[in-house]
């Protein structure tokens, strides 16, 4: 498929992870059920948040692609955010189950049955696994998706969550350990927990408008300060939300100089910034050099200040 068509490829990378989660989900829980392992049924769990957490995905993507209406002039890019957060919430919760069924095994270790199925059945898990990763990663390199991204950080904690699986079905089945099990359930816990605070952790970061990182910033004011008719320039901001920069600042011209060279000097600026940022959405606001005025950039300053 064209990478010309970022839409659709993330609707289908959407797609693709609630089918996956929902095969995956099923043969992990008859599995888990025949044979009795904790650390199965934790997997089966976290594939069974996964389903709401894809359908969370796809909903939010398809979302993010409405074009701006009147009561939201920036467009939709925010859902995915919201979509991050929300998976965030499930894995959690999710984690949160498979402790406390691990430690109640880790109290009663039991033998398993049938360990060999269980284990071609994690085997078919990671596979399926690395394929869906393969796509998604393709798709966040090409579309920037920020709840695509989320999804396959997701799809990577399982796939190392399957690993741990497999290993404890050998140890029980081979070795008898029966404490394995409920052991490997809890370290998968664990990862799961983590992977949802730094999934929260980057979809509140957007939600909160959180600035660029300063290598990019540098290299707008870079741009910017390039341009000679440019005097100075301040109140730079800038956002990301489903993969459109924001890019928003004042910038101080000779005063003497016409509107419409203004204009031909802020469109310059424009076009060489966005060779830099591609998909930017850039908002400059024109005014004479020298003029004394409120800046948020003094405002900045200040708070900077009374709290040292």
């Amino acid at each position: 498929m064209s990478p010309r068509d970022p839409d659709r490829l993330k609707r289908l990378a959407a797609g693709l992870s609630v089918a996956v989660a929902v095969l995956l989900t099923i043969l992990k829980l008859v599995v888990a059920v025949v044979s009795g392992s904790a650390a199965l049924l934790s997997s089966a769990v976290d594939s069974l948040a996964d389903i709401a957490a894809s359908a969370v995905t796809w909903l939010s993507v398809r979302i993010a692609q409405q074009p701006p209406d009147r009561r939201h002039r920036f467009g939709h890019g925010k859902a995915e955010s919201l979509s991050a957060l929300a998976q965030a919430a499930i894995v959690a919760g999710s984690a949160l189950f498979v402790l406390v069924e691990a430690a109640a095994r880790l109290r009663d270790p039991q033998p398993l049955a049938h360990g060999g199925l269980a284990v071609l059945v994690m085997l078919a898990a990671i596979a399926l696994t690395l394929l869906l990763l393969a796509f998604q990663s393709w798709v966040v390199r090409v579309t920037g998706s920020e709840a695509i991204a989320a999804d396959a950080l997701h799809y990577r904690s399982d796939l190392a969550s399957n690993l741990a699986v497999i290993g404890s079905l050998v140890m029980v089945d081979r070795l008898d350990l029966f404490w394995v099990d409920p052991l490997a359930a809890i370290a998968i816990a664990g990862w799961l927990l983590r992977g949802a605070f730094r999934i929260g952790r980057t979809a509140v970061h957007t939600l909160m408008d959180h600035e660029l990182p300063a290598t990019q910033r540098e290299r707008i004011l870079a741009i910017v300060q390039a341009q000679p008719e440019v005097v100075s320039l301040h109140d730079l901001r800038t956002r990301e939300a489903a993969g459109t920069t924001f890019i928003e600042f004042h910038v101080e011209l000779d005063g003497e100089m016409t509107l419409r060279a203004a204009h031909r000097v802020t469109e310059a600026l424009e076009e060489k910034l966005r060779a830099d940022f591609p998909d930017a959405e850039i908002i400059i606001h024109q005014e004479p050099a020298g003029l004394e005025d409120a800046r948020l950039d003094h405002r900045i300053q200040a708070r900077a200040g009374r709290s040292t």
